[in-house]
């Protein structure tokens, strides 16, 4: 910033004009709310611990998955587990990607409990009540994913400097 002196003297009030000249619409804009100060709400950082919790459940069945397949077991949780660990990451950066990779996911695991135990219900239960709670959260976080990709669209500045020349 510049310091507008004369005569060995603070000029004030060439500093206050240029202060509101730089910096016009923070001095002149409405009163703002809390959340649109702070633009990363409650429904942000939900959806971020939930990532969290994704990420964290997708690493030992991703692990597990490995090593189930070096005994010469089921594929099925190697790819459960990649599927939760891309989940919980694009869910972390709040990314609406993150609720679609976990569709998939949920929905490959309704495939493979049916085909793993039929349709016998209590068998079901270990196979599907966790995945369906989570599928739950993970909705419950869609509208702030959605309200995330469209608030970050590039916004034109206006010009309201009336000393510039329109092209």
């Amino acid at each position: 910033m510049e310091l507008y002196v004369i005569s060995s003297r603070l000029n004030i009030g060439a500093l206050l004009r240029h202060f509101l000249d730089e910096n016009k619409e923070m001095v002149m804009a409405p009163a703002q709310t809390v959340s649109s100060r702070y633009p990363h709400g409650i429904g942000h950082w939900l959806t971020v611990a939930l990532g969290v919790v994704v990420l964290i459940f997708g690493l030992p069945i991703l692990a597990g998955g490995l090593w189930l397949i070096s005994l010469g077991g089921s594929w099925y949780y190697l790819f459960a587990g990649i599927g939760l660990v891309a989940s919980g990451v694009f869910l972390l950066r709040t990314s609406l990607f993150g609720f679609w990779i976990y569709l998939a996911t949920y929905l490959g695991t309704v495939v493979w409990a049916f085909w793993e135990a039929g349709f016998d219900w209590w068998a079901q239960v270990p196979r599907l009540v966790a995945p369906s709670v989570i599928m739950v959260l993970v909705l419950l976080c869609l509208p702030q994913l959605l309200h995330r990709g469209s608030k970050h669209q590039p916004v034109q500045k206006q010009n309201t400097d009336p000393h510039s020349q329109a092209a």
